[in-house]
């Protein structure tokens, strides 16, 4: 079995349609295991319960954004390893180098491409 067959991810956007997108881009590079989380405070207690390998999460979502999740993913034994991949449509130097010092692996910029997000995914957990 190849780690895409065995790779586990989460993704956690507050818009359906975002979730969607993702989604459909991870099962065109073939990765199926994949699980879907609207609120990142939801998404928190579910791994906790049962980390994954990565997280897909959106910056910008109400009650606990993205670098939140981040942050309180890397403070928690369980979940400190998990990779974490931000998607953001406005990254800057001031949130780059905040999401860093948090732990951050990759991020990635919207609109993105399915080539461009297998790219920002193997960046994290290695060739697909």
């Amino acid at each position: 079995m190849s780690l895409r067959d065995n790779l586990r991810v989460m993704v956690v956007d507050d818009m359906s349609t975002s979730r969607g997108l993702i989604t459909q881009a991870l099962e065109e590079i073939g990765i199926w295991n994949v699980r879907a989380e609207s609120d990142a405070r939801a998404a928190l207690s579910r791994l906790a319960a049962d980390p994954v390998h990565l997280v897909l999460s959106d910056l910008n979502m109400p009650h606990l954004d993205g670098l939140g999740l981040l942050a309180a993913l890397r403070q928690t034994r369980a979940t400190s390893r998990i990779g974490f991949i931000l998607i953001t449509g406005s990254p800057n130097r001031e949130l780059i180098e905040k999401a860093q010092k948090l732990g951050l692996n990759n991020m990635i910029r919207k609109p993105f491409t399915t080539i461009s997000l297998r790219g920002c995914i193997e960046r994290v957990v290695g060739r697909l």
